[in-house]
């Protein structure tokens, strides 16, 4: 099932998908709800903890917590799908497909499929694709401690499955007459990004 309305931007840390996601809101702020995963509920703020390197937790309850997290921000009061039936356009930073490349690095891909087979499609997805070093550089340029993910190791992996994912996606017939895949080569700037989105998304208007 596609949600109407629903727009997701994925890519590995330092892709840009934020910096993308908080120019479309500004484009049009009556029309534009800006969200992300995790969320900033009571499962995404343990969620980042964990993301910051707080404590660990075995990776099938890491997938567990983020499939939790998802159904809150989905299905909970207030969340996407309502938000959408009313006619607003939600644009989300990352959703399950992080979940399909993330947590398959340590614990598989069967898992994170199961437990995210429950939630609809967006209605575009925008996989920014980026060399996992340009993407670490910008990530190393930020103040802050960094993620647990954010090493180049990582990030060559997940980088990896991300494209296993979203290939596997690409290549399914049935589910590209719903769901509209555009790649974004997030090596560009930020002013052809935002352009390369907004000329895809007045398409579909």
């Amino acid at each position: 099932m596609v949600l109407k309305n629903f727009i997701v931007l994925e890519g590995i840390d330092g892709a840009g998908t934020s910096t993308q996601i908080k120019r479309l809101v500004q484009s049009d702020p009556s029309k534009y709800i800006a969200t992300a995963e995790p969320t900033s509920g009571p499962t995404g703020k343990f969620l980042r903890q964990m993301l910051a390197g707080d404590f660990k937790v075995d990776e099938r309850t890491n997938a567990y917590l983020f499939a939790a997290d998802r159904c809150e921000h989905i299905f909970g009061k207030g969340g996407v799908q309502e938000l959408c039936q009313s006619g607003k356009t939600v644009v989300s930073d990352r959703y399950f497909f992080s979940s399909l490349a993330y947590q398959s690095v340590s614990c598989g891909l069967e898992l994170p499929q199961l437990l995210n087979s429950p939630f609809p499609l967006p209605e575009y997805l925008f996989f920014f694709e980026i060399d996992p070093e340009i993407s670490l550089a910008r990530v190393n340029n930020r103040k802050g401690a960094k993620e647990i993910y954010e090493n180049i190791e990582a990030q060559k992996k997940i980088a990896a499955l991300y494209e296993k994912v979203i290939s596997m996606y690409e290549n399914d017939a049935a589910l590209r007459q719903e769901m509209k895949i555009i790649r974004i080569d997030a090596s560009q700037t930020i002013e052809q990004i935002s352009n390369q989105i907004c000329s895809s998304l007045q398409r579909k208007e």
